[in-house]
C-alpha cells in the first residue's frame, strides 16, 4: 500500500503508516511483533502502534493554552482535556524513504493549532535498534512547544519486568498535575525492575534516567532517550505497556510554568528530541 513504508534490517522489520499519523504501525524482531496493532484499517485512535505527540504531549487541561495575545482553545477528546497534540491522526508527507530509514514531516493544521509551525521525524532501523528523532520548528509566529512518543508495546510472550530509574512522580488531580511531586512508593516504585503483574499505572515520572528496561522471558527492550526528556509516562493497561518519554510534563503548555518544561520557540527556532528502542533476544547465540 502507498500509505505504508516498509523498513528492513537484519532480522527486523518496521512499518510506518503515513496516513495515520506517520506512526510506527509495526515493529517485528525475528518473528515477534513488539507493538499493539491497529484494530482495523481505518482506526486513527490513540491506542496502538507508536506515534509522535506534538506540539505537546499528554493532557492539556480544558484544551486551553494561555498565550501572548489571548487564549487558544484546542480540540478535546475523552472529556474536557486536549490529548497528545495534533498530528497523531494526520497524513504526513514522505520527505525521503530508503531501505532502512524514512524521513516524514507534517505542518500543524491551523484549524487545530493556530500558531503554525511544523514537525519532522526520522526513523532509522538497524539489526538491534530503532532510532526516532523529531524536531519541531516554529513558523512565522512564536509558539510554546513540547514533544514526546507514545509507544504501545504488547504484553505477550510472558509477563514483563519494568525498570524505571526515577525517584519521584507527579501528583495529579483528575489526571492533571498539581505542580507537586511525590516520592515513588509501593506500586509506583520501579527502580528494582519488578514484575508488572497486576500493577495498573498511569503515572508521570519526573527527571527519569535512561534507559528504561522492559524484560520478557525471551527479550530485553531498552528505551533510551535524549537529555531533553523531562518526564516519562508509564501506562500499564491489561492489553499493553506504554513507556512515553516527553520533553515536558503534561499540561506544560497550559501553565507555562518553567518547572513543567515547555519551551518557547521564537520564529524559525527548533525543539529536538530522540528516542531509541534497543533490543536483545534472550538466549540467542
Amino acid at each position: 500500500m502507498d500509505d505504508l513504508i516498509q523498513l528492513r534490517a537484519s532480522g527486523c522489520r518496521a512499518t510506518v503508516d503515513v496516513a495515520r499519523g506517520g506512526r510506527l504501525a509495526s515493529l517485528i524482531v525475528g518473528e515477534r511483533e513488539l507493538l499493539v496493532p491497529a484494530p482495523d484499517r481505518e482506526d486513527r485512535s490513540l491506542e496502538w502502534g507508536c506515534f509522535l505527540m506534538a506540539p505537546w504531549p499528554g493532557r492539556l487541561a480544558g484544551g486551553r493554552v494561555a498565550w501572548r495575545d489571548g487564549l487558544i482553545h484546542l480540540r478535546t477528546a475523552r472529556g474536557p482535556d486536549a490529548l497528545h497534540g495534533v498530528v497523531y491522526d494526520r497524513r504526513w508527507t514522505v520527505d525521503r524513504a530508503e531501505a532502512d530509514q524514512a524521513v516524514l514531516s507534517c505542518a500543524f493544521d491551523p484549524a487545530a493549532w493556530p500558531l503554525g509551525g511544523r514537525v519532522r521525524q526520522r526513523l532509522r532501523l538497524a539489526a538491534d535498534k530503532l532510532e526516532l528523532h523529531a524536531v519541531i520548528t516554529a513558523g512565522r509566529r512564536a509558539m510554546p512547544a513540547a514533544l514526546g512518543w507514545h509507544p504501545w508495546f504488547r504484553r505477550t510472550g510472558g509477563e514483563p519486568r519494568l525498570l524505571v530509574a526515577a525517584t519521584r512522580v507527579l501528583q495529579t488531580r483528575r489526571m492533571i498535575p498539581t505542580g507537586r511531586t511525590i516520592a515513588v512508593a509501593g506500586v509506583t516504585d520501579l527502580r528494582a525492575g519488578p514484575w508488572l503483574g497486576a500493577r495498573r499505572l498511569d503515572h508521570t515520572y519526573v527527571e527519569p534516567r535512561p534507559p528504561v528496561v522492559a524484560t520478557w522471558p525471551d527479550l530485553e527492550l531498552r528505551v533510551e532517550f535524549s537529555r531533553t526528556t523531562r518526564a516519562l509516562v508509564v501506562f500499564t493497561p491489561p492489553g499493553g505497556l506504554c513507556v512515553e518519554p516527553q520533553t515536558a510534563w503534561p499540561d506544560a503548555l497550559g501553565t507555562m510554568d518553567a518547572r513543567y518544561g515547555a519551551r518557547v520557540l521564537e520564529p524559525g527556532r527548533t525543539l529536538r528530541a530522540t528516542m531509541r528502542l534497543r533490543w536483545r533476544v534472550i538466549g540467542a547465540a
